[in-house]
């Protein structure tokens, strides 16, 4: 974990932070609005995408196209939205290794720093620069078939090799050995970040997202042994879908879908690219340890607990 705020560039360097909204809600755009105006007025140099600025409609705004080019000498991207903005936000701040802040707007949104009734002391702390960063384990996917690469790409959540018609029959392999077969509605290859996403629907563990582990979780198996499986970091996962079976598909964090043929074979490693994720500091609501989020997201029981207590 590294420190953030203007650190990074030039003590005289302008600072430049790229803001983006579900545009869809009109609740995400209003923060957006107020966001914009308040980083403007401190005279940081504010960036909106191009297939937003519309419906952002701030003035004062530079309006990027969607691509790398858009976080050069960026500081941050503060992200409105639920979970699935900031995983499309992600697409574009991982290459550049900027950090994203996100502000939940939708349900649940383990992913976002903040929830939206903190947006003005988010503001404040990213004006004084009152952040860390701390990176987000990736992986690294690759279909096959007959020792052609079909399709290669990543996630910061989860890839799910899920039925397309009926009953996925697939083999699962760990480090180049065969772990056992399974009729199943798919399996879910996730990273700690993941595991309270889809994984989590699936029945697999809540991992901290400071522990470094692949997780390997079949989703409806019709199998004795089909519990989910917490694996080294450095292992290699790979799922063989039966040939004379029904054919597959990919999806990566819910985003990047892929068809995969009976005979194809899934791989799954560690990726070499994080993804950066800002952390405010001192927001009450914010910043909080995971097991405080855990409590705070799944309204989970915890009256009656009296904490250690203290002699003297």
């Amino acid at each position: 974990m590294s420190t953030g705020g203007a650190a990074g560039g030039r003590a005289d360097a302008k600072r430049t932070v790229l803001v983006t909204a579900h545009t869809g809600r009109e609740a995400a755009v209003r923060s957006a609005r107020l966001v914009m105006e308040r980083l403007i007025g401190e005279g940081i140099n504010v960036r909106v995408l191009d297939e937003e600025a519309d419906e952002l409609g701030c003035a004062h705004v530079e309006v990027v196209p969607e691509h790398g080019a858009a976080l050069e000498e960026a500081e941050l991207i503060i992200v409105l939205g639920g979970d699935g903005t900031l995983l499309r936000a992600a697409e574009l701040a991982r290459q550049a290794a900027v950090p994203l802040l996100g502000v939940n707007l939708g349900h649940v949104g383990f992913l976002a720093e903040a929830e939206v009734e903190d947006l003005a002391s988010v503001v404040d702390l990213v004006v004084e620069g009152r952040y860390e960063v701390e990176e987000r384990m990736t992986i690294e996917v690759v279909v096959r078939l007959n020792g052609s690469v079909l399709a290669r790409t990543w996630a910061l959540n989860e890839a799910s090799v899920e039925k397309k018609d009926r009953m996925l029959e697939v083999v699962a392999e760990i480090d180049g050995r065969p772990l056992s077969r399974w009729g199943c509605d798919g399996v879910i290859c996730a990273t700690p970040t993941g595991s309270t996403a889809y994984a989590f629907s699936a029945g697999g563990p809540v991992v901290w997202p400071e522990v470094e582990a692949l997780l390997l979780v079949p989703n409806s198996a019709h199998a004795l042994f089909a519990r989910p499986m917490v694996v080294s970091p450095k292992s290699t996962l790979a799922l063989e879908i039966l040939p004379d079976t029904s054919a597959g598909v990919l999806w990566c964090d819910g985003r990047r879908r892929f068809d995969i043929p009976p005979g194809a074979r899934v791989e799954v490693r560690r990726g070499e690219v994080p993804v950066r994720l800002a952390r405010l500091l001192g927001v009450e609501a914010t910043g909080a340890p995971f097991t405080d989020r855990l409590v705070a997201k799944f309204g989970l029981p915890v009256q009656g607990w009296r904490g250690r207590v203290r002699s003297g």
